[in-house]
């Protein structure tokens, strides 16, 4: 018995060491610090590019988890439903070449490219970003509404409540803090839980 206590003291010290997990991050009603980071298309973006944007959706994703595949097509029709009107989508890939290997930056590039995507796909490939968010999974999302020159967090966590199918979905809470932030009113449900695939963290040396 002693010894499996030891085993797994080993195991949980090992898991530890090499799945560091973002702490804290974020909360809602908090200002966001902006960012500079590399597009597929090679160019450096940042919040502050886009003067006339009323806010953000930003989307923590990448290109192989399979929750962040079935979202896909939700993501890219938040960014066409609501780019127009103030709130384009940012979706930012957190995860570890070195840990997932299909989440290159070339394979960014290509992913991008096959689906067509209207808008960023940057890299964090510090992950700074993502540690100061507290995004823990992909896909993860922070809805972001400007007041004078800053960005402040309106909404965090899951775009609906059906992670594998878009129109069995009873709940849409991106839409809907969207729908309440134009409309003028405070944001009804401000957190969910993120649910997909967590974010694959360098090991820590």
């Amino acid at each position: 018995m002693l010894a499996l206590i030891a085993l797994l003291g080993t195991v949980l010290t090992l898991s530890s060491a090499f799945r560091p997990v973002a702490e804290g991050g974020y909360q809602v009603g908090d200002k966001v610090a902006d960012f500079k980071l590399k597009n597929v298309d090679g160019k450096t973006v940042s919040l502050a590019d886009n003067a006339t944007a009323k806010g953000y959706i930003v989307v923590f994703t990448c290109n192989t988890c399979p929750y962040a595949q079935a979202y896909e097509d939700r993501i890219m029709a938040l960014h066409q439903k609501y780019a127009a009107q103030g709130y384009p989508v940012v979706a930012i890939n957190p995860n570890d070449p070195q840990v997932a290997p299909g989440d290159s930056y070339a394979s960014m590039q290509q992913r991008a490219k096959t689906k067509r995507y209207a808008f960023p796909y940057l890299l964090d490939e510090s992950q700074e970003v993502a540690h100061a968010y507290g995004a823990t999974r992909t896909p993860h999302v922070y809805v972001l509404q400007r007041t004078g020159a800053d960005f402040k967090v309106a909404y965090i966590g899951a775009i609906d409540n059906n992670t594998e199918d878009a129109k069995a979905a009873t709940q849409h809470y991106v839409d809907d803090a969207l729908a309440q932030l134009m409309s003028g009113k405070a944001v009804q449900t401000t957190s969910t839980k993120a649910i997909g695939c967590t974010i694959k963290w360098k090991k820590k040396a």
